[in-house]
């Protein structure tokens, strides 16, 4: 039930850089209310912990994309089979 209410949730991202920040938590109460949950706290505690494992996640794929566009960059770019020097 945590997955799925984590789900029903908007996906906040940073506007600049495109960084993943989590969920935006304003509608949690009502989704609750909604769906007769009678242990929520249980079901928070279980989506912050999944929020947590994920954000960390994101941001590990990101370094590593970041990483490998630095290297391209200072590697000269695209590589072609044959490369002409003018």
């Amino acid at each position: 039930m945590a997955f799925f209410m984590f789900s029903l949730l908007p996906d906040h991202w940073e506007g600049m850089s495109g960084t993943y920040m989590g969920k935006y938590w304003d509608g949690i109460d009502y989704f609750f209310k909604l769906h007769n949950i009678e242990n929520p706290k249980e079901i928070l505690y279980l989506m912050k912990l999944y929020e947590t494992i994920l954000v960390g996640y994101r941001a590990e794929q990101a370094d590593k994309k970041r990483k490998t566009e630095e290297r391209r960059a200072k590697s000269g770019g695209k590589t072609y089979a044959h490369n002409i020097k003018g």
